[in-house]
């Protein structure tokens, strides 16, 4: 059935269905909830380019009868069937009303269906709620809701659809806003007080969200900051400290905190979210409440959090409470309360999920303004449309195989009385770099497995002798020296002796590559096994002329490079880790 079939299924006249479009501007044909929206026409085809059912009488004409038609935004549209004749005789008004009736029945379910782009993910708890169908102006006035930090180099300038991604939500325990003055450190200049590492795998198969201690000792690097007057300071790092002090201690800003992430982890961190306490009761509230449960009743006297056992559903202030007792489970410290808060987040990212948020338009739009109020950002990612294609990345991540998991630690053998922790080096390694090569954590199908299989046939086949493998290094993006380190190490240990440092690369690049021409594949698979690259660095091209003359080669070593020797390899499989998903609902104990 044609669209103006289905108009008249509905009883309700076609012409009567052209709406204004606040996105485009344009006037759309409004059909029913089973059918598209369509653009204005474009003029009518000869009926012998429109195909049968062109050339069928339309059902809702009589023969021979011609359609008046009217200008509709610049178009041609049909004119409703309440402005035309019929039967010789004009419609009275009430007619007219009568008629129209339907259609405005049909508008108001219209309206309450149009959806709001919402993405959720954690800290203390935020949510990024794009409003893709509220217009230009009111987009504009999300955007002036959000503050932003311009942090530097410190992450990436910009945001790809294509490429995985790492998001450090960082929850602060400064006390601003009305109501907090109970919460946190009265003297806090805002530090770094829950912290989650949000990795988004390139495929939009699966997430990992890995929560950092505050309490963990760790070395903070220098960090450049950008000051009020324009001018950037660099505060000098420190060794031995606890994470938390990477932001607000001594001036530093958000970009100080990214730093040390990956100081610790290795992980490049692109961008950043912060909120504070008001985030989690304004977002909790906007989304109606959270539902949660404990293994036994709570009253926590200095939280002021009192739950019964078992399921419960907070808001406001009681979500608050939730998120940030730590005498109430576990060992009373803050590994169980990083637990509690994994919980919160996952019953949060569900009910934001579920149809009793997404089709209720005073929900959403509570909750755009809410988010955008709560949260400051950096630069690299403030425009409300780049934020709202972040949205609708992370909305592509079925709960289920969103991780949640913990930094490996052990308690600092250096207290004799533990208040702190250290990293576990027996075992965080093989979590870092599961994040870093893009490694799911949860069993899934991965849709790039095609392509992979193609990358790792690339290294199937004939291999030339070390001695015979000519290639020249250049340095995209490693720690100042890398390229003459490999050098050493490939002349030295593995015999490849035409081999010579060309510098630095023209452009920094996230991954090493091996760039060949056709006839040294034998050659680059020799290389790749030397050093452990993995199929998808293998680059078939072109080569290039070394200082003898010959044809070379060219190894661009990136960010992801670790040292000479070391393996570029990711495993096919992360470890195994102490953790939970959004999709479970787990009982606090």
């Amino acid at each position: 059935m044609d669209a103006q079939g289905r108009g008249r299924a509905d009883n309700i006249d076609p012409a009567d269905q052209w709406v204004l479009n606040p996105n485009t501007g344009e006037y759309e044909l409004r059909l029913g909830t089973s059918a598209a929206q369509s653009q204005v026409p474009s003029p009518r085809r000869p009926a012998a380019q429109e195909g049968g059912g062109a050339r069928r009488r339309r059902n809702d004409m009589a023969a021979g009868e011609t359609r008046e038609m009217g200008q509709v935004g610049g178009a041609e549209v049909p004119r409703p069937r309440s402005a035309r004749r019929r039967g010789g005789e004009p419609e009275t008004p009430q007619g007219r009303r009568a008629a129209r009736r339907p259609a405005q029945r049909d508008g108001k379910k219209k309206s309450k269906a149009k959806k709001v782009l919402a993405w959720t993910a954690g800290g203390t708890a935020f949510v990024l709620v794009a409003a893709g169908a509220a217009g230009y102006l009111y987009l504009q006035h999300l955007e002036g809701n959000i503050s932003s930090t311009d942090v530097g180099d410190a992450g990436s300038k910009g945001f790809s659809k294509d490429e995985a991604f790492n998001l450090l939500v960082i929850g602060t325990d400064k006390r601003t806003g009305k109501g907090n003055e109970g919460y946190g450190d009265a003297g806090s200049v805002g530090h770094a007080d829950t912290n989650i590492l949000l990795h988004v795998s390139k495929d939009r198969t699966n997430a990992t969200a890995l929560s950092i201690p505050r309490d963990l000792i760790v070395n903070i690097p220098d960090c450049p900051t950008k000051q009020p007057d324009g001018s950037t300071k660099v505060i000098p790092g420190t060794e031995n400290v606890r994470f938390n002090t990477s932001l607000g201690q001594d001036g530093r800003d958000p970009g100080c905190t990214m730093r040390t992430v990956e100081e610790v982890t290795g992980i490049h961190v692109d961008h950043f979210m912060m909120a504070d306490f008001n985030a989690v009761k304004t977002l909790s509230t906007a989304v109606g409440g959270v539902e949660v449960c404990v293994a036994h009743p709570v009253n926590d006297k200095e939280s002021h959090l009192k739950l019964p056992a078992g399921k419960s559903v907070v808001e406001g202030e009681q979500a608050l409470a939730f998120v940030r007792t730590r005498h109430s489970f576990g060992n009373q410290g803050d590994l169980d309360r990083i637990k509690v808060q994994q919980q919160f987040l996952g019953s949060l990212m569900r009910k934001m999920s579920s149809s009793d948020t997404l089709t209720n338009p005073s929900k959403l739009l509570d909750l755009a303004e809410a988010a955008t109020k709560a949260l400051t950002v950096d630069t690299g990612i403030k425009s409300i449309s780049t934020l709202k294609d972040m949205a609708l990345e992370m909305k592509k991540v079925p709960p289920k195989n969103i991780t949640f998991t913990t930094v490996p630690v052990i308690d600092n053998p250096a207290e004799k009385v533990h208040a702190t922790v250290v990293v576990n080096q027996s075992t965080a390694p093989a979590v870092f770099q599961a994040i870093q090569n893009d490694v799911s954590f949860t069993d899934v199908k991965k849709k790039q497995k095609a392509a992979k299989d193609a990358q790792a046939a690339q290294l199937k086949g004939s291999r030339s002798a070390p001695s015979d493998v000519r290639v020249r290094i250049l340095n995209g993006g490693a720690q100042s020296g890398s390229a003459q380190e490999e050098l050493s190490w490939l002349q030295t240990d593995k015999g490849v002796l035409k081999s010579e440092n060309a510098g630095n690369a023209p452009a920094e690049v996230k991954n090493t590559t091996l760039e060949y021409a056709p006839d040294q594949a034998a050659q680059a698979r020799e290389l790749a096994a030397l050093m452990g690259l993995p199929g998808s660095a293998l680059v078939p091209g072109k080569s290039v002329i070394n200082s003898q003359g010959l044809p070379a080669m060219t190894l661009t070593l990136g960010k992801d490079f670790k040292g000479a020797g070391v393996s570029l390899t990711a495993p096919s499989k992360a470890p195994k880790v102490d953790g939970s998903t959004a999709g479970e609902a787990k009982c606090a104990s």
